[in-house]
């Protein structure tokens, strides 16, 4: 399986950032992670990258005070060579370990300002004529190529649109299209200034189309950013769920309530390999009640939020709006109590 998800998480320092980064890599299992508008300088960005669940790390210069673009890969799944690196993008030579496939990734965080990102459809154009590879350009590109691209707020710009549109052609690029909700940025303070439009996007020549003919992109739920993240699966396989052997927890030792589930297991004195049969099927239900529930819950509001959006690009209303910042309310209570169970986690691995 090889999956590639870009993200503009709008700040990494916010409190939310790693636990969201944990659920991407936890859910979808990332080769490679692009993160976009991170805000941070080099020094300050190696401090959090040290941090994320990957050992390949390349970081671009900031912005000024904005912007910022993180490219993060696997070294056991992908060897990455960095080819260059500007404050707008990150060009890589991608070698992919389980097979003999190389090609070339190009990571985007296109400038706000359209003369800045002028300059980056100018660094792009000539690119094609330099190499024969496959070629895919991701992330979040700051400009629109059609009308369905957005949803409220002002007209596009035809003539910058144009300008995004050749520097496209002249990368010989194809648009890898979606599923799920149209718009992967939203700006929802209320019905009336709703703006939803679609930055974030995969392009790929047609070298690289052929070698993952089955490649899915998918606009994932939005939370904790006004950016959706999107995944790109290059080899789309069908999960196959396991039953998970049982697994003794060492964070179930600091509960109060734990002491009760292996009391209750061994009271009756049926034989050993009775109350070891209760005890693992007691615990595994405490365990999913107790602490399973805040994951559980997690996934159904991610799940309610997708289709909310998915709506909201289809027909805005005024009760989709306010339902939508009472679940990214919800889901943000929730994703502290799952920081303080992981934290719970690291405390007693660290004192057994």
């Amino acid at each position: 399986m090889m999956n590639i998800i870009i993200w503009n998480c709008r700040r990494a320092l916010k409190p939310s950032f790693q636990s969201s980064v944990r659920d991407l890599v936890s859910i979808h299992d990332p080769a490679i992670l692009i993160i976009m508008e991170t805000r941070l300088g080099k020094n300050k960005a190696k401090e959090v990258t040290d941090r994320l669940p990957f050992q390949g790390a390349i970081q671009a210069n900031t912005l000024g005070f904005a912007g910022g673009l993180w490219f993060l890969w696997d070294p056991n799944r992908v060897d990455i060579t960095n080819l260059t690196s500007t404050k707008q993008e990150i060009q890589v030579l991608v070698k992919v370990r389980s097979s003999s496939l190389n090609w070339i990734l190009t990571a985007v965080y296109a400038s706000p300002r359209h003369r800045e990102r002028c300059m980056l459809w100018n660094n792009l154009s000539p690119v094609a004529s330099t190499h024969n590879l496959p070629w895919i350009i991701a992330g979040d590109f700051n400009e629109l190529l059609s009308s369905e691209d957005k949803l409220g707020g002002r007209p596009i710009s035809l003539y910058r649109a144009n300008i995004f549109k050749e520097c496209l052609d002249a990368c010989n690029m194809a648009d890898l299209g979606f599923q799920g909700p149209r718009y992967t940025w939203t700006k929802n303070h209320d019905l009336c200034s709703l703006i939803q439009e679609r930055l974030d996007r995969f392009f790929a020549n047609p070298d690289w189309c052929v070698l993952y003919l089955e490649a899915q992109v998918t606009h994932l739920a939005r939370s904790s950013s006004d950016h959706c993240p999107v995944l790109v699966e290059l080899e789309p396989q069908t999960n196959i769920r396991l039953n998970r052997p049982f697994q003794f927890h060492n964070f179930w030792l600091s509960d109060n309530s734990f002491p009760k589930i292996v009391q209750n297991a061994w009271s009756t004195k049926p034989g050993l390999y009775s109350s070891i049969k209760k005890f693992k099927r007691d615990a595994s239900e405490w365990n999913r009640v107790h602490f399973g529930n805040i994951f559980a819950k997690k996934k159904r509001i991610l799940a309610r939020l997708g289709g909310i959006q998915r709506s909201m690009a289809e027909r805005p209303s005024s009760f989709l709006i306010n339902l939508e910042k009472q679940l990214q309310a919800e889901l943000l209570y929730v994703m502290n109590q799952e920081e303080e169970l992981w934290s719970l986690k690291s405390r007693v691995n660290w004192t057994v």
